[in-house]
């Protein structure tokens, strides 16, 4: 796995202003190909205190300054300086050291992205507690598990009713001494609680804190087995986003007369949404929390709060752009809308061209076009998205060259990353005014990428984990004992050290034939249809590949309302020729980017979606293969008769 290669080609190092000099990675060449990038750390180690300093610090710097906006129940944000947020830390601090907590105690949180999340997390650390994230989708039986696995002593739900279902297993999960629920005002009652409680014992308990000591144990969703605790620390964290925000200079950097700001509508229970927190609160860049992903929830938060700056996944960038050229077609006017997404992708393969030295950039009369559809087309999405988006960070999957092309052009700078809850987050990223579309970047400073003989990604770096939570051998088992992490990905590195991901290890397809297939950018391809909501490619010891493909209801309604179909019961669907015909040419398209044995040749139209609730998608949106292929076994054989 961790096999010496040839010594490092530095490159030279290059300056794009504004902003800091970037360093082009270091690579490393076997038999031809890139098998390793580097790129040195941009900011410097933290060697002493806490994330639990955090609110602490910002008070004592700039005690005025927002960091953060709290939503309140009739939609309108209010402003939290740092000052009352370092405030507020301390009171719930207090009131968790007055219930009896000792440094080291578990505290599980199961909530929704709320403001209540942020404030428990540094309060839980300012404690000396390590805070144990909870998805508020998961089953009862997975709750469980965590909460036995973590041995954590309390939790907090966001709802009665979640609390409520634990009822009944409560009695097999003997070290939870406390529940609190979010909507019972039992966090602002813990911060009473604690006001008799010495000023300066939360101040003895962050001087305890080191950047080694254990900071959260966030579980993997998991696409097989039982989840994993992956054990963080503090350091992790530092690593990440004190990179992270030198590297991603105008998000966290610039001072603009538009001030920056985040709204936060993923997950906190995954690492990605935890770790940009984070990195608000370091940078002291306002941050927002959207609890829900629903459009008529989230679009009136998008307004109210105005982001300068999403954190997404590509499915949700994909649903914007196939919402508003819906919404054009169903007004007559999809052909310039066409018109204007062609001007938009290729406005931004030539940003692209002319940031990697490989063109001249746009020409006028690209430029023209552009400013033209601006605000007919680029300027609504903007809006649909509060107004003052610039830029997105995007991970999860790859996005895909053209949707990073259309979007760049419209006038919102897409950062793609990579990384696993083991990496604490990115382990690759975009870098600004270098981007690759089609990409996920280049490493994250302070962080090594290495391609294994068989194409598995490996990586070494300060925010890898310290290891995996074992109760049963006393904490925490070390993940990769060469300082190298096994991702379970396979990739590729170009000669410029960008790295694009090809598939999961597990998940490749080894035909009847002996020919190997990567699902992941035939999925990716035909995910990104308006008419498809998922797909799963298959084809494992079978003659051909094939795929089973799911509807995506609201492309399919508006599809149904353009093309008179409105007395077709949603269940014949399946079987509509018409509706068949445009997803074979979406899959007749897909398959231009394989080759023939590669290539899918039947699929199937499934009368229900994958969903997390029926156990086939994991709370991060990735597929359960296992549990797909068992639901729907006789559909996979009826693709491999006749």
């Amino acid at each position: 796995m961790s096999t010496p290669l040839p010594s490092f080609a530095p490159s030279a190092a290059f300056e794009d202003a504004p902003g800091p000099q970037l360093v082009q990675p270091e690579t490393r060449r076997l038999d031809g190909a890139v098998r390793e990038a580097y790129v040195p750390p941009f900011a410097p180690p933290v060697t002493h205190g806490s994330l639990a300093d955090l609110p602490f610090d910002n008070a004592s710097a700039a005690p005025g300054a927002v960091v953060l906006s709290r939503r309140a129940e009739d939609g309108r944000w209010t402003d939290v300086t740092a000052a009352q947020f370092a405030e507020q830390v301390q009171a719930v601090a207090k009131g968790l050291i007055a219930e009896g907590f000792v440094p080291g105690d578990r505290i599980a949180v199961m909530a929704r992205t709320r403001y209540e999340w942020t404030l428990l997390d540094f309060a839980a650390w300012a404690a000396g507690l390590v805070t144990v994230p909870v998805y508020p989708t998961s089953s009862v039986f997975q709750t469980r598990w965590i909460l036995q696995d973590s041995g954590a002593v309390a939790l907090v739900t966001e709802t009665a009713a979640q609390a409520a279902a634990l009822g009944p297993e409560l009695d097999r999960v003997p070290d939870l001494r406390h529940m609190w629920v979010m909507e019972k005002g039992h966090v602002e009652r813990l911060a009473e609680l604690g006001a008799q409680q010495p000023e300066g014992e939360v101040g003895v308990r962050r001087g305890m804190l080191a950047p080694d000591t254990l900071a959260t144990l966030i579980y993997t969703s998991g696409t097989t087995g039982r989840p994993k605790g992956c054990a963080l620390t503090h350091g992790n964290f530092f690593a990440e986003v004190d990179n992270a925000i030198e590297l991603l200079y105008p998000i966290f950097k610039a001072r603009t007369s538009e001030e920056a700001s985040v709204l936060l509508f993923l997950p906190m229970s995954h690492v990605f949404g935890r770790m940009v927190a984070v990195a608000c609160i370091r940078a002291r860049v306002r941050l927002g929390h959207a609890p829900s992903l629903k459009a008529e929830h989230l679009l009136p938060d998008l307004a109210a709060f105005r982001p300068t700056c999403l954190l997404t996944i590509p499915y949700m960038l994909e649903k914007v752009f196939n919402s508003a050229r819906a919404k054009a077609e169903s007004g007559g006017r999809v052909s310039s809308f066409d018109r204007a997404a062609s001007v938009a992708e290729r406005y931004g393969e030539a940003m692209e061209a002319r940031h990697a030295g490989t063109g001249g950039g746009p020409s006028a009369a690209l430029k023209t076009a552009r400013a033209f559809y601006d605000p007919l087309v680029y300027r609504r999405i903007r809006n649909a998205m509060g107004g003052r988006v610039k830029y997105a960070i995007c991970g999860g999957s790859p996005l895909g060259r053209r949707l990073a092309a259309f979007y760049t052009g419209a006038g919102i700078e897409i950062y793609e990353g990579y990384g696993l809850t083991e990496t604490t987050g990115a382990a690759t990223v975009t870098p600004p005014l270098k981007p690759r579309l089609g990409t996920v970047g280049w490493p994250l400073p302070g962080t090594r990428v290495r391609i294994a003989s068989d194409g598995e990604i490996l990586i070494s770096g300060e925010e890898v984990l310290r290891g995996y939570w074992d109760p049963a051998a006393g904490g925490v088992v070390p993940a990769a004992a060469d300082g190298w992490l096994a991702t379970g990905d396979i990739g590729e590195l170009d000669d410029e050290g960008y790295l694009t991901i090809t598939g999961r290890k597990k998940e490749m397809l080894i035909t009847a034939g002996g020919k190997s297939v990567a699902p992941a950018p035939l999925e990716n391809w035909l995910r990104s249809h308006p008419l498809i909501s998922q797909c799963m490619v298959v084809g494992d010891r079978r003659p051909y590949v094939s795929a089973l493909i799911t509807l995506d209801m609201d492309g399919v309604t508006h599809w149904r309302r353009m093309n008179g179909k409105h007395s077709v019961p949603a269940e014949l669907l399946v079987i509509d020729e018409e509706l068949r015909a445009i997803l074979q040419r979406a899959v007749d398209d897909a398959n231009k980017l394989v080759s023939r044995p590669e290539s899918i040749r039947r699929f199937a139209i499934l009368p229900t979606d994958f969903t997390e609730m029926d156990g086939h998608l994991t709370p991060s949106m990735k597929l359960r293969r296992e549990a797909v292929m068992r639901d729907f076994a006789a559909v996979v054989e009826g693709l491999y008769e006749g």
